[in-house]
């Protein structure tokens, strides 16, 4: 049974794949080979995802499971995909999620046509989550490691996918993990975690929209909920919902962004009361783990990746639509980040994007 393992050079795809081939797996090594996207030159000392760094730690350590390896070209369409992705969010005045749509039309996407060419049965990767077959239908489930977790972000997956996919470290801790690499004698066993956006080396997001977008990121004003300007911003794409610091306006109670006018090229402010809100909209809902519900279900609704969860009622209103309703206001529910419904085994059910917010009474 042929597997392609996506390795990124880090230790978790580096055990994934060692795991695979202790089994008995015909496991090939690849790596997406995402290019360079930035003006800024990559810190030799902070580990980037798919990079140049990540391409010969994932050499070495097939090198050392004794696989074939293979990096991939997926320049054009990373940057098709993902990082105009990212941009045009922020300017539309969202706040997007490029792990999602990298793992939806990437890791997930085209590597599974890679897989097809290859004639190859499974996509394995090593993130932090489980698959199981449950009435003729694949259930994604939480990691075992509650702190690396990574279901959040595999919500978009189609049941094709999800059926070809395997995470051999979902039943494991981090430290598990790197316990199996250095007894395997893998060189990135204590490898630092990757940064968090891939395609910016120094993490300074506003220079590369700056960059990115020439000429299309202008002053602005911000004002209060009732359009009132308390100050001036240097572009709305630098604000995300419930933001305080940065602000610039001097009052004697704290302020918070509680909503980005993209059209109107406004930042709204408010108090914190004014970051709660009771239900919000979602687009591109995909229902996963069951069928699209006929009724509202109950399920624990993540409304960020390190966000815990709580409970909602969430109903399909039509097409790949939903609205869901929290028992209790959420604080800075944040239109772009991705909403994942859960049940009480820690099922992935589905998730969608947020869109339009309705305030808590």
């Amino acid at each position: 049974m042929r597997v392609i393992v996506a390795m990124s050079g880090g230790v978790d795809s580096s055990v994934a794949a060692a795991l695979l081939a202790e089994e008995g797996r015909d496991v090939v090594g690849v790596t997406m080979r995402i290019g360079s996207h930035d003006t800024v030159e990559p810190n030799p000392n902070k580990p980037t995802c798919c990079g140049v760094d990540g391409i010969r730690d994932a050499r070495q350590a097939a090198d050392a499971l004794g696989i074939p390896y293979y990096p991939v070209n997926y320049e054009r369409l990373f940057g098709e995909k993902v990082v105009n992705y990212f941009a045009d969010e922020y300017l539309n005045g969202r706040t997007p999620n490029p792990c999602v749509k990298c793992n939806q039309d990437l890791k997930f996407g085209e590597l599974t046509k890679l897989a097809d060419e290859l004639g190859a049965d499974y996509v394995a990767t090593g993130h932090y989550a489980q698959v199981e077959e449950r009435g003729g239908r694949m259930r994604l489930l939480r990691g075992a490691d509650a702190d690396k977790d990574q279901s959040y972000s595999l919500f978009s997956l189609t049941q094709r996918q999800l059926k070809r996919s395997l995470f051999p470290i979902g039943e494991l801790t981090k430290e598990e993990v790197r316990r199996i690499a250095r007894d395997k004698g893998l060189a990135n066993a204590d490898k630092p975690e990757s940064q968090e956006i891939c395609f910016i080396p120094d993490d300074n997001y506003k220079r590369f929209l700056q960059e990115r977008l020439p000429g299309q990121i202008r002053p602005g004003k911000i004002v209060d909920a009732e359009g009132r300007q308390l100050g001036e911003h240097a572009g709305a794409p630098f604000f995300t919902i419930g933001q305080r610091r940065g602000l610039g306006i001097a009052s004697g109670t704290p302020n918070y962004v509680t909503e980005i006018d993209a059209p109107q090229n406004r930042v709204v402010v408010g108090k914190a009361a004014d970051l709660m809100r009771s239900e919000c909209a979602l687009s591109g809902v995909n229902w996963l783990s069951v069928p699209r519900p006929e009724k509202p279900i109950r399920a624990r609704v993540k409304i960020r990746y390190k966000d815990r969860g709580a409970w909602a009622s969430v109903e399909a209103v039509g097409g790949e639509k939903a609205q869901a309703r929290f028992d209790e206001p959420r604080r800075a529910v944040t239109p772009g980040q991705a909403a994942v419904f859960y049940d009480d085994e820690g099922a992935v059910l589905g998730g969608g994007w947020i869109d339009a917010l309705k305030r808590t009474e």
